[in-house]
């Protein structure tokens, strides 16, 4: 079959069960974004290793989830399975052939995958709280922080950092809300809190460096020229469910700053695969949904396409998805009030077909068939069609740990993330800068002591400020701390937050700091 241009989805059927036609998703519409929808058991999972292939062969890279493990096995060439060969006979499928795909597979954790990592800078404010479950006044507090790195030229990589800021914060309130608001004590205390709960979820594994740069998942194959498939491990990370949506949300960020303007190229530059995404959404404030409307919106123009994966197209906000072109709908129940609604909600959404009823025939779908319709012609959606989807080239199912450990061993980005990179950041310089306090009053101590009569006015406190929020003194300690060696051992959050020392840097740079649309840092 001739399908240059077009990624081959499966064979629609008449209403007699005959053969009808082939659909495919017109790679030239690929970067407007899409849906799959269905019941668990349905084949969600199946459908997005089909679309992965397609665009993979075709020279697209893609990112994508892996919830249960399944799609692992997308990196090894298919088995001959009767039930397999049953489908492409059944669909007209004549050159159907098993092979293996480029994959790169990539773990918060660093257990079944390469480590993927980010700084709390570049993460920003917004997505922190999000991450968070920050109130009002504790989302205001995080600001000022940033604020306050960004004035006094304090790297923020990780947790610690941060912890080590929020200490500083809550010793200096008073002098510091003057200039930026008020800034509670309360809620800091309660920030800090969050934090300790957060490294003990494992996302203290998500915040450092060396951080993911954008290229490296946007990797072509260089033997035969296929995208390659990062697949993220996520079973374990779904144990926490809001760090799994805000890290994926941060690379929908990353990538709108990062991405040049392609308009509509030929096919897409990346293709994006969000599984659960109605975690992305649920109790969502309403600027960060609106957000997400605006990234999805925009990104396309960047060679993005995003394709949101979930069991109930209700899941995804109505703005959301009316920037979804290319659907595949598998079956539904609708055994609830909200489940009939949902049925109601994705039969509306699709250009109806005169042949069936799509409300009634969501409901009656089997495994591995679907309601299919893609943009065509001038970006107008196809009349909706029931659609066997096609069997997957890759072998269905998970790895074998060993499997999986010999394509990590050959993975293009080995050695360049697995290692912790330990370098000066806010957590060194605070806690340098409050020792060379503490050591000058205790010396003006001992002069005092040896003089016997210490001057009128002078006192034994070691306190300080940053420099330009009071320092009169910072001109004459300009120096900073040699980088440590790599073998030190950093403290954790728990460790540096019993140690109330007080904070500041060596010097204030007034560079002006540009963050993206969803509150991320620019590198």
């Amino acid at each position: 079959m001739d399908d240059t241009g077009k990624l081959f989805i499966g064979g629609s059927r008449k209403p007699d069960d005959s053969l009808n036609k082939s659909e495919y998703l017109e790679l030239k519409f690929g970067n407007r974004h899409g849906l799959v929808t269905g019941a668990t058991g349905t084949g969600k999972t199946v459908t997005l290793q089909v679309l992965a292939e397609g665009f993979s062969k075709a020279g697209v890279p893609v990112f994508a989830a892996d919830i249960k493990g399944d799609l692992s096995g997308i990196a090894m060439k298919g088995e001959a399975k009767d039930f397999l060969l049953k489908r492409a006979e059944q669909i007209g499928f004549a050159d159907y052939d098993f092979e293996q795909f480029p994959v790169i597979f990539w773990d918060l954790f660093g257990e079944k995958g390469h480590r993927v990592r980010t700084t709390i800078a570049e993460m920003g404010p917004l997505l922190l709280s999000r991450l968070m479950d920050a109130s009002e006044p504790q989302e205001g507090v995080i600001n000022i922080a940033f604020k306050i790195a960004d004035k006094a030229n304090l790297p923020l990589l990780d947790l610690k950092d941060f912890a080590s800021l929020l200490n500083y914060m809550a010793e200096n309130a008073s002098e510091l809300s003057t200039q930026f608001g008020l800034i509670s004590k309360a809620s800091v205390a309660s920030i800090q809190r969050g934090l300790l709960v957060l490294e003990q979820q494992g996302a203290e594994h998500f915040f450092g460096e060396p951080a993911l740069k954008i290229s490296d998942i946007m990797r072509t194959n260089p033997n035969n020229g296929y995208g390659q498939i990062s697949v993220l491990a996520a079973d374990k990370l779904m144990m926490n469910p809001r760090l799994y949506a805000t890290f994926l949300l941060w690379l929908l960020s990353e990538l709108f700053e990062e991405l040049p303007e392609v308009g509509d190229p030929a096919q897409p530059k990346l293709v994006f695969f969000f599984d659960e995404a109605h975690l992305l959404f649920n109790d969502a404030p309403k600027v960060l949904t609106e957000r997400v409307e605006q990234v999805v919106r925009l990104i396309r123009s960047k060679g993005v396409g995003v394709y949101f994966v979930t069991q109930n197209p209700l899941d995804v906000p109505e703005t959301v998805l009316a920037q979804l072109g290319n659907r595949v709908q598998h079956a539904l129940r609708a055994y609830t009030p909200r489940e009939q609604k949902a049925v109601k909600t994705a039969a509306d959404t699709f250009r109806p077909n005169p042949d069936f009823d799509c409300a009634t025939t969501i409901t009656n779908l089997g495994t591995g068939e679907a309601l299919v319709s893609t943009l065509e012609g001038k970006g107008v959606p196809s009349i909706v069609e029931r659609t066997l989807v096609r069997p997957p080239s890759g072998r269905i199912g998970p790895l074998s740990d060993p499997e999986r450990q010999t394509i990590m061993d050959r993975s293009p980005v080995l050695g360049l993330y697995d290692e912790d990179l330990d370098r000066e950041s806010a957590f060194e310089i605070l806690a340098t800068r409050a020792k060379q306090a503490a050591d000058a009053a205790a010396a003006r101590k001992a002069q005092d002591e040896l003089q016997s009569a210490p001057p009128a006015g002078s006192g034994e406190t070691t306190g300080w400020t940053l420099p330009g929020f009071g320092d009169k003194d910072d001109d004459d300690d300009r120096s900073r701390p040699q980088p440590r060696r790599s073998g030190y051992q950093r403290e954790t959050i728990i460790e540096a937050a019993m140690k109330s020392v007080t904070r500041t840097v060596a010097t204030q740079v007034g560079r002006a700091i540009v963050r993206g649309i969803l509150g991320s840092l620019k590198r």
